[in-house]
Parts: C-alpha cells; sequence; structure tokens
C-alpha cells in the first residue's frame, strides 16, 4: 500500500490530487479516507474533491463499502492542475543526476526483481505496442509516453527499495516537466519499444554489462534529443567517473 506524506502547501487540493497520481501503480490499494487524510494532514473533504476528480477521471475505484483502489494507470493530463515549470539549468541538473542513478537502479532491479516485477514490466511494453499499432497513434501520444514513464518507475520499484522509488518518481516527474516545456517532435514508437525490450531483457537475464549499455545507450538518446530540441548543449562538466560512459556515448 503507498505511504503519503503531509501536503503542507497552499494549493492543498492540486498538491492532493497530484500526489495521489504519482503514488500509485494499478492494483494498488489505498488507506481508508480517514487514515489518508491524517498521512496527507488535509481536511476529509478537500480529500473527498480529489477522490472525486480522480474517481471521475478512471483513475481510482471506490468500492461500496469504502475502500479505494487503483483503476487505471492513465492520469489524464488536465487532471494534474499543480505542473510547474523548470529553468534550463534545472533540467541539466535532472538528466545528470538520471544519468547517475537509474543504471544503478536498474542493476538493483535485476537481483531483486520477481516474476511479477518483471510481468508489470512487460505490460507496459505491451500497452505501448497496442498503441503503437493505432493509426491514430498521435492521438494517444499522452498515454505512450505515462507508460514510458511507468516502465521506469517500475524498475525502480522492482528494486524494493522505497527510498530509491521516491527518487526515481521525483526525476521523472521533473522529466515529464521538462519535455512537456521543450519537446514537441513527434515521438519515435519503434525506438522506445525496442530499447524497452532490450532494457527488460538484460534485467530478466541480470547481464550487469547489458544493463550499462543499453541504459546508456537509452540516457544518451534522451539527452541527445533534448539538446537537438532545445538548442542548448548540456554543458557541465562531467565528474571523471562518468567520462568513459560520455566517451562510449560519443563513438556510438
Amino acid at each position: 500500500m503507498p505511504i503519503f506524506k503531509p501536503v503542507g502547501t497552499r494549493r492543498t487540493f492540486e498538491e492532493a490530487v497530484e500526489q495521489i497520481t504519482d503514488s500509485i501503480f494499478v492494483g494498488d490499494r489505498l488507506p481508508a479516507e480517514r487514515t489518508l487524510a491524517a498521512q496527507m494532514q488535509i481536511s476529509r473533504p478537500t480529500l473527498r474533491e480529489a477522490i472525486r476528480v480522480l474517481t471521475d477521471a478512471g483513475v481510482l475505484e471506490v468500492k461500496c463499502g469504502g475502500g479505494m483502489s487503483v483503476a487505471s494507470d492513465y492520469v489524464p493530463r488536465d487532471v494534474i492542475r499543480g505542473r510547474s515549470e523548470l529553468r534550463v539549468s534545472e533540467v541539466t541538473a535532472v538528466l545528470e543526476t538520471r544519468r547517475l542513478l537509474e543504471p544503478r537502479v536498474a542493476q538493483l532491479a535485476a537481483l531483486r526483481a520477481n516474476e511479477e516485477h518483471l510481468e508489470a514490466m512487460r505490460q507496459t511494453i505491451v500497452g505501448q505496442r497496442a498503441l503503437a499499432a493505432e493509426p491514430t497513434f498521435l492521438a494517444n501520444e499522452d498515454r505512450f509516453l505515462q507508460l514510458d514513464m511507468q516502465f521506469h518507475l517500475l524498475i525502480a520499484r522492482a528494486t524494493q527499495n522505497p527510498t530509491l522509488l521516491r527518487l526515481m518518481r521525483s526525476l521523472m516527474h521533473d522529466l515529464e516537466i521538462a519535455f512537456d516545456m521543450a519537446v514537441h517532435e513527434p515521438f519515435e514508437p519503434g525506438w522506445t519499444l525496442d530499447i524497452h525490450q532490450r532494457t527488460l531483457d538484460a534485467i530478466a537475464a541480470c547481464d550487469m554489462e547489458l544493463i550499462d549499455l543499453v541504459m546508456d545507450e537509452h540516457l544518451v538518446r534522451v539527452e541527445q534529443r533534448w539538446q537537438q530540441e532545445t538548442g542548448r548543449a548540456l554543458v557541465r562538466p562531467l565528474p571523471d567517473f562518468l567520462r568513459p560512459l560520455a566517451t562510449h556515448a560519443k563513438v556510438g
């Protein structure tokens, strides 16, 4: 069951909606209303309004007895009202942090993932493949991108380390904002499907070297797309221990 933290801002309702959507996966059961309101330190009427919005959007399902569960991992973008913007320097920091963290997260996931974790990752790829096959793919691009983010969060969940999962949620959240700000070209579903499948295969095989190579390829592509779309180079000097990765990226 997800653990929620105090909202503690003036945007109480928006923060409640955003925190819930950022903390859940399909099949999760949420705490009882009283418990959830206490965890988030908000009033029960405010929580009920957030739950109503998410129920109307098909994200949450409220049982007759009062229990709540996650019915869908697709959160329509207009449900999230609290999105903000990042400065370009902050995006650079997000990409740098992701490069430091995510390959190690994927390797830890390879050591700890069970079949349920792997199957959840597979299902995101299945969902993306179905969307990519639709003739109206561009109309479903938001859903495709959400499944992309979910794939990476499921890798973090497979580490069975809640601290790493929180860190990856924060990174994915900021990355989504950055790409909303700057990336306007159509997405490339074929490449995404291929790199996700190869990432999953490397994790399932517990092949640490292959995980490093595939993750490096993935992150370089994201960084290059950011630079191409914005015309801004990632100019922060690399730490010495990252220089081999940078050299590999230039050669590849």
